[in-house]
C-alpha cells in the first residue's frame, strides 16, 4: 500500500489517505512540541508523500496547532482545498468562561468559528466531538453540528473518546431527524490498547464508521527505545507516568516478537506496531504524530509493510484482551448460538441440547 492509496472514511465519499498526520505536537506553547518551523517542514514531507489528511483541536498547543496549519495551508486555497483538514471541539480555551467549551449549541458555534479564523479556511472537513459532554443533551449536540453542515463551515463530522452506547443514540437520533451523522470515530488503538474491541470497534462496524486509531504506537512505548535492556531509563522517561504501569514482562515479551518479526522485513518495531493497527478490521486511516522529521520519516514507511496472517495472529495471541459480560457469554457457550456450525471459519463446537423451560445460562 502507498499513502496516495486513498480510501473513504466511513460509510461516506471523504477519500482520505491511511495514514493521518496528527498535529497534537505543533508548536512548543505547553513546554514540549515542535518548533513552527519543523511543524511546517513535516507538513510539507507528509504532503509530498501522498498524505492528504491532518488531524488537529482547538485545545491543542492552547490553539497554536490549529495557527500552525492555517499559516502554512489554510491561507493558500489552492493548497487547502487539496487537503482534508480535521479539527476537534470540546476543549475549553477560555477559563472562567462556562460555555467556552463543551458541547452545547453556543459552545460549539464560538469553538467552530473560532478554530475557522486560526485555520484561515471557511470551511472544516472533518469536525470532531472530541469528548462526550455529559451535562448536554446529545440531540442539541447533534442539531448544531448539522446545522454548521447546512451553512457550509463543516463538511463531515466525527466523534472521539465516547462511549459506544452514547454513539450509537448519536447516530440513531440524527438518522431519523434527517440530520447529519458521525462517518468516523477516533479511539486509542495499539496493542497495548485493545479494550476497544469489545464495544467500539464492533459498533463502529454495525454502523458504518471509519476507524481512526490514535497512540498507535502507545505513546511511544512501541517506538522501540524501550525494552529490557533500558528498563531504568525508561521508568524516569518524560512520558513513564502515563505508561509506567506497562512497564512489564508482557510488554518486554511482545516488544522482543516486535523486534524478531522487524528484522524478518528489515524493518523497525515501530512499523511493524504500526502495521498491525492499520491491519485490523475496521481502521481507515491511522494517526501518527511526529516531533521531528525523522520520525515522520520512520513511521510513513510503516505503510509499505503488510503483515502475513500467520504474523497478525501472533501478535494478536499475544496481547489478545478478555472479553467483559456479555460478550464472554459468547465465547462460553459458542454453541447455543450457533447449533454447533462454523461461522466465519469459527467452529462453534457440539450442539448442547438445551431442555424446553431451561434456562440454558
Amino acid at each position: 500500500m502507498a499513502l496516495d492509496h486513498y480510501v473513504t472514511l466511513g460509510r461516506s465519499g471523504l477519500r482520505v489517505s491511511p495514514l493521518c498526520l496528527g498535529a497534537m505536537t505543533f508548536g512548543e506553547d505547553s513546554g514540549w512540541g515542535s518548533s513552527v518551523e519543523e511543524s511546517q517542514e513535516i507538513m510539507d514531507r507528509f504532503i509530498a508523500a501522498g498524505g492528504n489528511f491532518i488531524d488537529t483541536a482547538n485545545g491543542y498547543t492552547v490553539g497554536h496547532s490549529e495557527q500552525i496549519i492555517g499559516d502554512h495551508i489554510g491561507r493558500h486555497a489552492s493548497r487547502r482545498d487539496r487537503l482534508v483538514l480535521a479539527t476537534k471541539f470540546s476543549s475549553n480555551l477560555y477559563l472562567g468562561d462556562p460555555n467556552g467549551g463543551g458541547s452545547g449549541r453556543k459552545a460549539i458555534v464560538s469553538q467552530c468559528e473560532n478554530s475557522l479564523r486560526r485555520l484561515q479556511t471557511d470551511y472544516i472537513d472533518l469536525y470532531w466531538l472530541h469528548n462526550w459532554d455529559m451535562n448536554t443533551p446529545i440531540d442539541e449536540t447533534m442539531a448544531a453540528l448539522d446545522d454548521l453542515i447546512r451553512a457550509g463551515k463543516v463538511r463531515y463530522i466525527g466523534v472521539s473518546d465516547t462511549p459506544a452506547w452514547k454513539i450509537v443514540e448519536a447516530n440513531i437520533t440524527a438518522r431519523f431527524r434527517g440530520w447529519s451523522q458521525f462517518i468516523g470515530m477516533q479511539i486509542e488503538y495499539s496493542l497495548l490498547e485493545r479494550s476497544v474491541e469489545a464495544e467500539l470497534v464492533p459498533m463502529a462496524s454495525e454502523l458504518g464508521l471509519g476507524i481512526t486509531p490514535w497512540s498507535p504506537l502507545k505513546m511511544g512505548l512501541l517506538s522501540g527505545k524501550y525494552t529490557r535492556a533500558t528498563a531504568s531509563d525508561a521508568a524516569n522517561a518524560g512520558r513513564a507516568m502515563f505508561i509506567k504501569e506497562h512497564f512489564n514482562e508482557r510488554t518486554y515479551t511482545l516488544i522482543d516478537e516486535l523486534e524478531k518479526i522487524a528484522l524478518a522485513h528489515e524493518s523497525t518495531v515501530a512499523r511493524i506496531a504500526l502495521a498491525w493497527v492499520r491491519q485490523q478490521p475496521g481502521v481507515t486511516s491511522t494517526l501518527i504524530g511526529a516531533r521531528r522529521v525523522s520520525q515522520l520519516d520512520d513511521n510513513l514507511q510503516s505503510i509499505e509493510i503488510t503483515l502475513s496472517a500467520e504474523e497478525l495472529a501472533h501478535l494478536d495471541s499475544l496481547t489478545k484482551p478478555s472479553l467483559p459480560f456479555p460478550q464472554n457469554m459468547q465465547s462460553l457457550f459458542p454453541a447455543i448460538h450457533n447449533g454447533g456450525t462454523t461461522i466465519n471459519g469459527v467452529a462453534g463446537g457440539p450442539s448442547i441440547i438445551i431442555q424446553e423451560g431451561v434456562t440454558p445460562y
